[in-house]
């Protein structure tokens, strides 16, 4: 009864340990409060993203809309991360992560999660862009929202739409320049004049380093 109580007592210990390493580490938090763009920051083109009923509207030309706020002062390794998005007909976008702020052109750091449901672009909703690629088959639908779920860990990447998972992968060594694990804030994509995409219910976990 000893042993039992002492072990769960260490394992209680190892729980909270974990929590402290990563402060607020074991809970969500929003990055986005429905209402502004407060804690986001546009490249080009600020005009490619707005806010309207709670959404983040993604449309105009080519711009990314990098998270600078608070939450773990905008610098992420390992987290879980979710959202809500919806697609309307040939739009194309993406989520990077491990990215850096830079005022245009196409992210030279990171990686990004694609999200395109009908574009022409034959890699789909759910890929690792151009690393671990859904070709043709989007596990989503134009008009209708899907969780969008991202877990880094180490060199471990996790995507699932709607629960399904997508991308199940560990980074080679050694990793390309500028797609590699690393740090850094999260960034939306708005690809082109002709893609309109919304995003609401942003949240991320950041996770401790030892969280697998």
């Amino acid at each position: 009864m000893i042993r039992k109580l002492a072990l769960m007592l260490l394992l209680a210990g190892l729980f909270f340990a974990g929590c402290h390493i990563a402060p607020k580490g074991c809970q969500w938090q929003s990055l986005f409060d429905g209402k502004t763009l407060d804690g986001w920051k546009a490249s080009e083109n600020e005009g490619t993203f707005t806010v309207r009923d709670g959404m983040i509207v993604v449309h105009g030309p080519r711009s990314h809309l990098f998270y600078v706020g608070p939450v773990n002062d905008a610098n992420f390794t390992n987290f879980e991360f979710t959202a809500d998005v919806m697609t309307q007909p040939g739009a194309n976008s993406g989520i990077y992560f491990h990215t850096a702020y830079q005022e245009s052109g196409w992210p030279d750091k990171g990686y990004e999660c694609q999200v395109n449901t009908t574009h022409t672009d034959p890699k789909k909703t759910g890929g690792l862009y151009g690393v671990r690629d859904v070709m043709d088959n989007a596990p989503s639908k134009d008009g209708e929202w899907f969780d969008y779920y991202i877990r880094v860990e180490g060199k471990h990447i996790i995507i699932r739409i709607d629960g399904q998972t997508t991308v199940a992968w560990t980074e080679e060594e050694p990793p390309s320049a500028g797609r590699r694990i690393s740090s850094g804030p999260f960034a939306l994509q708005g690809h082109d004049p002709k893609s309109i995409v919304y995003y609401k219910n942003i949240k991320v976990r950041p996770l401790p380093d030892h969280a697998w």
